[in-house]
């Protein structure tokens, strides 16, 4: 444990340990993607993908490492017993900050396959990690504003046609499909400016798990609907590093997807957006009233399972 020295170099020491971790991670996972591209044959690029899975799973392990040595964090972890690693899940979350994504994968690594995230075309220039994700075939997708598509109709369903193409790679081994429905971490202005109806959440965007559904729907074991909570006012990613972050929830539920939700045309289909929007709806009115219950239990639970980061 650092906590004995200032937080702002634990903060720093925290990031210069991940940022070695994924230099040292990044080496062998870009020699077996090159001996996958070099053969391109898909027995071949099966094993490669599996290797490059296992590299990141232990990329993963270390950064969880490091940050436990940065702080303690309690973790009331919900609904995680019953997770299967070898299978096909829809993931979707609230987003309220940079550190859920590390969150999630503390708390998913080695449960389920891989969590893959789709991620914004400029997102692919960030430094090292953007050659990882690319490297991992995280999808990387443009979007186009309605304005654009109006000028350049011939660009309308290029969103799904990456969708689709990136869920046939999903289809050849185990992995977990993640989505922030919100589209964009909460802040209180963001939620007064688009006048959102619930009280701890943005609006939902179900386009994006929708074509998921679509391309692969048949495919997906069942939906992990996660709630993340912290309770604690510093929730920032540097937050994290600097061990600040000591007390969160994490709720699991699995949920089935109805069965026409893997059929409709949700582009096309005015009708079935209506009530694939609805269900989304009702999800998200679920989880702002989960998340007014847990931020109002009196004192932080030892009960069930815990775990530290």
């Amino acid at each position: 444990m650092l906590s004995f020295l200032p937080a702002p170099l634990r903060g720093l020491l925290a990031f210069l340990f991940m940022a070695l971790n994924t230099l040292i991670s990044i080496v062998p996972l870009l020699v077996v993607t090159l001996f996958r591209l070099l053969i391109p044959i898909k027995p071949w690029g099966r094993v490669c993908a599996w290797v490059m899975i296992k590299i990141a799973e232990n990329w993963m392990a270390v950064n969880s490492l490091i940050l436990s040595l940065s702080g303690r964090i309690r973790i009331d972890l919900r609904g995680a017993e019953d997770l299967h690693y070898h299978g096909w899940y829809l993931v979707s979350c609230n987003h309220q900050s940079w550190s859920d994504i590390l969150i999630l994968q503390k708390v998913f690594n080695r449960r389920i396959p891989m969590l893959k995230f789709f991620l914004k075309q400029e997102l692919i220039w960030v430094p090292l990690m953007g050659v990882a994700w690319w490297a991992l075939d995280f999808p990387f997708m443009k979007r186009y504003s309605k304005e654009f598509l109006l000028k350049h109709p011939e660009m309308k369903g290029k969103d799904l046609e990456t969708t689709r193409k990136a869920c046939e790679k999903f289809k050849e081994l185990p992995v977990s499909v993640m989505n922030f429905l919100e589209g964009t971490r909460f802040t209180t202005a963001k939620h007064d400016a688009q006048g959102s109806p619930y009280q701890h959440l943005l609006k939902p965007k179900s386009g994006g798990i929708a074509f998921v559904l679509s391309a692969m729907g048949g495919q997906l074991r069942s939906m992990l609907d996660v709630t993340i909570v912290y309770h604690d006012k510093a929730i920032g990613f540097w937050d994290l590093l600097c061990g600040r972050v000591h007390r969160l929830t994490v709720h699991i539920v699995e949920r089935p997807i109805p069965a026409q939700f893997s059929r409709g045309d949700y582009e096309s289909d005015p009708a079935f957006r209506a009530e694939f929007q609805e269900w989304v709806n009702q999800l998200w009115l679920e989880k702002d009233a989960l998340i007014t219950s847990i931020k109002q239990e009196s004192v932080f639970s030892n009960q069930g399972s815990n775990e530290r980061v």
